[in-house]
Formats: C-alpha cells, structure tokens, sequence
C-alpha cells in the first residue's frame, strides 16, 4: 500500500479473498474513507448492502493496531484511506453437456483499511 502523505502514524488492515464484486464493495468503502472511528460503524450498519458484513469488521482491528503503533487512545482515529483492489480468482470447472466441462472464476477482492490519529 502506498504512503498517502498525511501525518500522524497508523495501520492498516487488510482483509483477502471477499467474494463480491468490486464495484459492490468499493460503494461501501467510499462511505466510511476519511470518517472517524465511532462514525464509521454506525453509517455501515443501516446500509442495505451485501458487501457491509466484511467491510465494518475491518475497523475496529485498524483502530486497535493503530493505538498500539503510536501508543495513543482509541478516541481520535479516522480511516485516511480505504481501497479494494483485485484478487486471485478461485478456477471452478462448470459441467456442460456430453461430459464436457467449461472452466469458471470465481473473482475474488481484497480490502485494504487504513487507520490514523489525528485530524484529516
């Protein structure tokens, strides 16, 4: 992951192998980048999609990784940044007819979470 400049230190969590879309979880991620910790769950959880289950799982790891890197509370964090990018497709064999089989990915993503103190 690429340093994005902004002070004060942090930590990232990164979770592997979502299986949903891209485009579904990336909707998701962009309403919690750049809020606070305590904001961050609340909106996520009145959300009517499929990708908040393993996205707000991912804050609270983040917060407790970044008090513990800079020894400071958890009343300050903010996600300073949030991406999804590509995973390893899982190859799948799809049965089709006469005995023969087609093959088929499964695409996967991996989300990546990353948690400052500070302000933006």
């Amino acid at each position: 992951m690429r340093n994005d400049g902004s002070s004060g230190p942090g930590a990232q969590v990164l979770a592997k192998h979502i299986n949903i879309s891209a485009s579904k979880t990336r909707r998701v991620v962009d309403q919690i980048r750049y809020r606070p910790y305590e904001q961050a769950p609340m909106i996520l959880e009145f959300m009517p999609h499929r990708a908040c289950y393993p996205v707000p799982q991912l804050v609270p790891p983040a917060a407790v990784n970044a008090s513990r890197a800079s020894g400071l509370s958890k009343a300050k964090p903010f996600a300073s940044g949030a991406e999804v990018g590509k995973g390893t497709p899982s190859k799948r064999l799809r049965p089709r007819a006469q005995g023969r089989a087609y093959p088929m990915r499964k695409h996967t993503r991996h989300a990546t979470i990353v948690v400052r103190h500070g302000h933006m």
